[in-house]
């Protein structure tokens, strides 16, 4: 599924449903919330966005044990499929 552009999201959206364990309305706002001010210390001290981007991703992969490996497991069999349409890789 493809990102939400905040650029182009207006700012009064509700933010995403999270895809696991719905936690209540309190606890996502508190997160949200911690989010926000996570982004506004970080282009308060001048960091640069993708670094920001990626240690947040870097602090979600390591919040959930094995989703890491489940992602690149995802990755090589997308790539697997791939190849395997341009006749590059036999089927097993």
């Amino acid at each position: 599924m493809a990102q939400p552009n905040s650029i182009l999201t207006p700012p009064h959206t509700a933010p995403p449903e999270p895809l696991t364990e719905h936690p209540s309305e309190t606890s996502w706002s508190d997160i949200v919330e911690l989010l926000h001010q996570a982004a506004e210390l970080a282009a308060a001290r001048g960091a640069e966005t993708e670094r920001f981007m990626q240690a947040a991703w870097l602090a979600c992969l390591d919040a959930r044990p094995g989703l890491r490996e489940e992602l690149e497991d995802k990755e090589l069999r997308a790539q697997l499929k791939k190849l395997r349409k341009r006749g590059l890789v036999a089927d097993a």
